[in-house]
């Protein structure tokens, strides 16, 4: 339960922090910000952009990031082309894994996508140097956080 209320205050901040803010670099770095401050466990939270046909990286917190990955090259890579979130235990045990940072040993990738087309933006990537740390709430709320980096506009909020 209490990974739960992390995520749902993490949710409460940055609907807060994105009223009415719609540039997306701006909540982008925010965003990681604040789930790598937050959510127990990381040694990374990462942006990864889709351009000219491979993942990019964008605004992260933690170490040194891979600044370029190729489409089904390690986690973030097969999340790039399958469009689905990947919840990996154990990173060593990943076909193809690329290891960003030596330290890491569970990982969890969720895809974004723009809210007006639903075309595939990146993906949002979250390492743990502990083992088996990500599970299905994780990838539930990460879904749905995601989004959020694109801002609230005025005429969207209820």
């Amino acid at each position: 339960m209490e990974k739960e209320k992390v995520y749902c205050d993490l949710i409460q901040q940055l609907q807060a922090l994105f009223d009415e803010e719609l540039d997306l670099v701006a909540n982008m770095s925010n965003m990681v910000s604040l789930i790598f401050e937050r959510v127990p466990g990381l040694n990374g939270t990462t942006f990864y952009r889709w351009k000219n046909d491979e993942l990019i990286l964008g605004p992260f917190q933690g170490r040194v990031a891979c600044m370029h990955i190729p489409l089904q090259k390690g986690v973030c890579g097969k999340v790039a082309f399958t469009k689905k979130t990947e919840i990996v235990p154990d990173v060593h045990q990943f076909p193809g894994h690329i290891a960003c940072d030596a330290r890491s040993n569970s990982e969890i990738v969720v895809p974004v996508f723009w809210p007006e087309s639903n075309r595939f933006f990146g993906v949002l990537d979250l390492d743990s140097p502990l083992f088996n740390n990500f599970d299905s709430t994780d990838a539930t709320y990460l879904e749905q956080l995601a989004p959020l980096v694109f801002g609230i506009k005025k005429e969207d909020r209820m």
